[in-house]
């Protein structure tokens, strides 16, 4: 989803500067609420559970666009389904180009020896680079513009509002190297909850668990359960007065609704690309490196290190408070 979430500030771009133009939009029917804000940009789903399933189903996909008749393709994900798709679309004489993942220095910057510690170009701008090598003229830091605020619906009466801070927290990950310690997550969410409205952010089973408990052992703390389905959630996410999220896509839905967030990173780190749109270098809370010197060992979060299981703890959670009131007092 975050990969997703992160074209939004790029298409937006897109849209202000080429309004006649068509673009079509590739992606799960899922994530089809991020695209609503647009005019000129159509929404097409990809269904890799039914018609577009495995190889045959990709043959189904590539024929499917033929149909839209497209004079240019954008690539803005270079994996294996993706590259066949290319390979197609190139045999058929279409101007084809792939996001460049920048793969050996996102190596160098996550071996185990001679790391190469420097940050990567943010994957916001390898977006915008695919787009200005098919010909389109845009510049994140001079075209994007944020939209207003989305309406929103909350289902129940309790939540009082009022002249209270409204915050997200996003607590969970995709990989445990990525959330932070629940026991110090839950002593923010109660010092928070004694000013300020929280709203809690998680998906499945053992995540709602959590955030159902939270929400029922503190008075002014609610959980997403009650916010009416993802549109409503992102549509509450964009009236927040501050996302405090994981290096995750709830950072990133924020973010791109002009949302000040701060994202607290495990065994990844901002210098993988991966930083929030137009994101504050400050609110971006890091392990200790002098004591863990290997982060980031992954991208993605997906690999554990022996040894690394407390790295997060490296970041006090008065650290998190003191940004949180920080931000808010701005």
């Amino acid at each position: 989803m975050g990969d997703v979430v992160m074209t939004i500030p790029v298409l937006r771009c897109l849209e202000k500067k080429y309004p006649k133009e068509k673009f079509i939009f590739v992606t799960r029917k899922k994530f089809a609420p991020f695209f609503t804000e647009f005019n000129n940009i159509t929404f097409f789903e990809a269904d890799f559970k039914n018609r577009h399933r495995g190889f045959f189903g990709l043959l189904r996909l590539f024929k499917d666009l033929k149909k839209t008749k497209p004079t240019k393709v954008a690539d803005l994900h270079n994996v294996l389904r993706t590259r066949v798709l290319k390979l197609l679309f190139q045999l058929s004489f279409h101007n084809v180009v792939s996001v460049d993942k920048k793969r050996n220095e996102r190596k160098a910057l996550t071996r185990k020896k001679n790391k190469i510690f420097k940050p990567l170009t943010s994957v916001h701008f390898n977006y915008q680079e695919v787009f200005n090598k098919l010909g389109f003229n845009i510049d994140l830091t001079r075209d994007h513009s944020f939209p207003p605020s989305k309406n929103f619906n909350l289902n129940t009466e309790k939540i009082e509002l009022n002249d209270r801070k409204i915050i997200g927290i996003a607590p969970f990950a995709k990989y445990l190297t990525k959330i932070y310690p629940l026991d110090l997550m839950q002593k923010i969410v109660g010092f928070l909850d004694q000013k300020h409205t929280v709203f809690l952010f998680g998906f499945g089973k053992f995540e709602m668990g959590i955030i159902e408990k939270w929400s029922q052992a503190f008075k002014n703390v609610y959980s997403c359960s009650s916010f009416g389905g993802f549109e409503n959630e992102i549509a509450i996410i964009s009236n927040l007065d501050l996302m405090v999220s994981m290096d995750s896509a709830n950072g990133h839905i924020a973010s791109i609704y002009n949302i000040p967030v701060i994202t607290m990173w495990g065994l990844t780190h901002p210098y993988t690309g991966f930083t929030t749109f137009n994101s504050d270098p400050e609110n971006q809370l890091c392990v200790d490196r002098e004591k863990y010197p290997l982060v980031p060992n992954s991208i993605y979060g997906n690999k554990e290190l022996t040894g690394y299981e407390d790295a997060m703890r490296s970041i006090s959670y008065n650290e998190v408070l003191a940004r949180v009131e920080s931000n808010l007092n701005r």
